[in-house]
């Protein structure tokens, strides 16, 4: 499983900071919030009224039994009624459209940051843990940030409201409920550290099993041949087992704290009752006892509705936590202030400022580690003119795709300089660099959609006879044609419904629509089978023609037409020159050849 771990903040307090900047995001659909704080005033002023209407209904028809104004309260109760049906319809329909708002709004500015972020996040952040910041999380988020805030809304002004009332009618009975509200907040200061707490160590070990679901998924075949179904399902289980020991543990102090504010509310009615009934005794009216048993309920459901909005969002802080820690990630590799205002931005470019890219490519003394222990390049020099293939053999580990790596700028060197038609391309913007290069993986992922589509991401703007034209040019026309559907072929999630060959044909097609004048070839044919391999091999010499290339390379066959190879050991050249050159060294170069050439002879002699 991956041993990526995200910050524990499971000691840590209430942090407004972090809502603050959610909170931002509520602010920006005014008109919305407006009338559904509009509509939760309204409700309020009509809990308030209520009570009071009733209590003047009484002493009128029972006490002074005067029946003259029938009419005038069958009016009132008929417009409260209508008041009631208004309000509700209009902030159940107002919070309905900012919680959708809200979770759009989240789920952009997420995305928006992962497009902004490099290679390097993606390659120490697992997907699951990812998936969950733009599910789970923003879906809770959104939730919160409307329906709770209409409960607080509410909750606020019905309670402030309330107590205003209270004084008015009888000051005395009206401490008794003051007087309680200290307790109430005492109780909900200590409960909200424990649920806080609880449902922080929740959504961590949520997270983790999000990302256990994506791994299992990605890594079925493996998980079937070597045979971990078992050890896989223990792990997993543990897993389970730990989040449901946490939710029950959440949930326990949850269910001790509602009824304790139950319990404190009917506390306080009876206070009222003992000395509401000797004000009785003392000539008050009945009436005013009424309103104040009825005004003290009314009291404390808003503080039992505050108090579970207050709950769940210490349990939502979680999630407003990690969605933070995503939109705020810096990105270790981005433009500087000044290359983003001549260059834009990534979906901002200012393309009219963007210089052609010729392609000569230089490393000047270059180190790079990707930790603190681990230097993969070592002052590393190479100069490449434009129009030139180099290739790059060696053994695993040895700095080969670390090098296009950095070429890509998907990583940036530790030391040293690497220039681009003769300028350190930090002076440049990645959306420029980008927008010039193609690069073809040993594992290509294709999107779920047609074969015209992924091929087609190459140059948006490609014409339909222009990916046709690249299709043929790799060789991929031939078997797109023996498809019913033809290039309208639905490739499947990750091109699952296409061979591994096909796939790679595919992507070659995508890299070359899209006219780089830098191309990358990392390990792209060592999924190929032989003969395709032999028949693309002629089209690919011919592609390369006119553009930088760097082919990573681990059948040496691919790489005989190279204008330079280079043979790299631990991050340095331990040889260079052609493949003639080399051969006739009769050293490093020469004994990979040897040891390849009889396979590989073998296998092509059967085609």
């Amino acid at each position: 499983m991956n041993s990526f771990e995200e910050q524990d903040y499971s000691k840590d307090k209430l942090q407004f900071s972090i809502w603050k900047k959610i909170i931002k995001m509520v602010l920006k659909k005014k008109m919305s919030l407006t009338i559904m704080i509009f509509s939760m005033l309204s409700l309020s002023f009509l809990d308030i009224i209520n009570p009071i209407i009733n209590a003047n209904a009484i002493t009128h028809f029972f006490e002074n039994r005067n029946y003259t104004e029938v009419g005038l309260y069958i009016f009132l109760y008929v417009g409260m009624a209508l008041g009631y049906m208004l309000t509700i319809w209009l902030f159940i329909r107002m919070a309905g459209k900012v919680e959708v708002e809200i979770g759009y709004e989240i789920r952009k500015e997420a995305f928006v940051k992962l497009q902004e972020l490099p290679f390097s996040y993606y390659d120490k952040t697992p997907a699951g843990w990812i998936m969950a910041r733009l599910t789970s999380d923003s879906r809770k988020l959104a939730s919160i940030l409307s329906w709770g805030l209409v409960d607080i809304i509410w909750g606020a002004f019905t309670m402030v409201g309330t107590l205003i009332v209270l004084f008015i009618i009888k000051w005395e009975l009206a401490l008794i409920v003051t007087a309680m509200t200290p307790i109430l907040l005492l109780v909900s200061m200590y409960f909200r550290k424990k649920i806080l707490t609880a449902y922080r160590e929740v959504r961590r070990t949520n997270s983790k099993i999000t990302a256990s679901y994506n791994e299992e998924m990605l890594g079925s075949k493996t998980t079937k041949t070597l045979v971990l179904e078992d050890t896989l399902y223990n792990e997993f289980d543990r897993l389970s087992d730990d989040m449901k020991r946490q939710s029950i543990r959440a949930i326990l102090h949850s269910s001790i704290y509602f009824p304790i504010l139950i319990f404190l509310g009917y506390v306080t009615i009876a206070g009222i009752l003992r000395i509401g009934g000797e004000f009785v005794l003392l000539g008050m009216s009945v009436v005013v006892l009424y309103l104040f048993i009825n005004y003290t309920t009314m009291f404390f459901e808003p503080v039992a509705q505050i108090a579970r909005v207050i709950a769940e969002f210490q349990q939502a802080q979680a999630s407003a936590e990690r969605i933070i820690m995503l939109i705020e990630t810096k990105a270790d590799i981005s433009d500087s202030p000044d290359v983003v205002k001549k260059y834009g931005t990534l979906f901002e470019p200012k393309k009219e400022n963007w210089e052609p890219l010729v392609g000569d490519v230089e490393f000047d003394n270059v180190s790079f580690q990707y930790t603190d222990n681990e230097i993969v390049l070592d002052q590393f020099s190479l100069k490449v003119k434009a129009g030139s293939s180099v290739a790059l053999v060696g053994a695993t580990g040895s700095g080969k795709s670390t090098i296009v790596n950095l070429i890509c700028r998907f990583y940036e060197p530790t030391k040293g300089v690497i220039r681009i038609d003769g300028t350190d391309y930090k002076d440049r913007s990645i959306g420029w660099l980008h927008s010039n290069l193609g690069y073809v993986l040993q594992s290509p992922h294709l999107f779920n959609g047609t074969i015209m589509e992924n091929i087609r991401y190459g140059r948006l703007d490609a014409a339909d006879e222009e990916v046709i034209h690249a299709a043929k040019l790799v060789s991929a026309h031939e078997f797109i044609m023996s498809f019913e559907e033809g290039y309208q072929t639905n490739v499947g999630e990750g091109g699952s419904k296409l061979s591994v060959g096909q796939r790679q044909l595919i992507s070659f097609a995508r890299a070359l629509i899209a006219d780089p004048k830098i191309l990358i070839l990392d390990e792209a044919t060592s999924s190929i089978d032989t003969k395709t391999e032999y028949t693309i091999q002629e089209v690919i010499n011919v592609v390369l023609k006119g553009r930088t290339s760097f082919i990573v390379a681990h059948r040496l066959s691919t790489i005989i037409s190279a204008d330079l190879i280079l043979v790299i050991q631990d991050g340095k050249i331990v040889e260079q020159g052609t493949h003639k050159e080399l051969l006739a060294l009769e050293k490093e170069y020469y004994s990979l050849y040897k040891n390849q050439f009889i396979n590989e002879a073998m296998e092509k002699s059967k085609y």
